[in-house]
């Protein structure tokens, strides 16, 4: 039983359900509710609810392992996120439908460009998109980081023991590749600075 500290709850912005898929809607209440495309890849099938970007911190003890994440980035390279082990590493699950994840992008690159000499890896996890969009997403917000491209759901749900819960939600991995830190919605950088800070000051 995970034991985490959580910051004060508000209560996450509900619609009416209609599931993309019953396996992955039962990991991902991001798969439900309304929120369709709203920058032309409507029509396939989208639904989110936007998590109010409440943040669950885990004690070294509690914390799971996702080490065993692989898939193909959006350049059609294979990856390993075992690979990234030995570096706190941070997981952004997003959409080129998702307002939210537009609106946090900013943020993320901030975040990374102000980490990455430290050692600091990120890694997008790009849901239930088109590739196309997601590539005109990564040029117009010029993200510099990776993406797996996760069309069919199946990179997210490698993280089952921890499940994202929404699009965007952004995962803080520690150099055991351990799961530190969880931001359901969408983050801004005075909320996941702090938590790659912490992350990093462990030994």
């Amino acid at each position: 039983m995970l034991s985490p500290r959580v910051s004060p709850m508000r209560r996450p912005v509900r619609a009416a359900a209609v599931p993309v898929a019953v396996a992955l809607c039962g990991l991902l209440a991001g798969c439900a509710g309304s929120g369709a495309a709203e920058d032309g890849t409507g029509g396939n099938g989208n639904r989110f609810i936007s998590g109010d970007g409440n943040v669950t911190e885990f004690t070294p003890g509690d914390r799971k392992s996702v080490q065993d994440v692989t898939g193909e980035g959006l350049d059609g390279k294979p990856f390993r996120l075992a690979d990234l082990k030995g570096k706190v590493t941070v997981v952004n699950f997003w959409a080129s439908w998702c307002a939210p994840c537009r609106g946090e992008a900013p943020s993320l690159n901030q975040v990374y460009t102000e980490n990455k000499p430290k050692g600091v890896e990120f890694l997008g996890v790009n849901f239930k998109d088109a590739k196309d969009n997601a590539k005109a997403f990564e040029r117009k917000f010029k993200v510099a980081y990776p993406s797996l491209f996760d069309a069919d759901g199946r990179v997210t749900l490698a993280f089952r023991e921890v499940p994202p819960s929404a699009v965007p939600s952004t995962l803080v991995l520690d150099r055991q590749g351990r799961i530190t830190a969880r931001i359901i919605g969408a983050t801004t950088y005075s909320k996941l600075g702090p938590l790659v800070t912490k992350a990093l000051a462990e030994k």
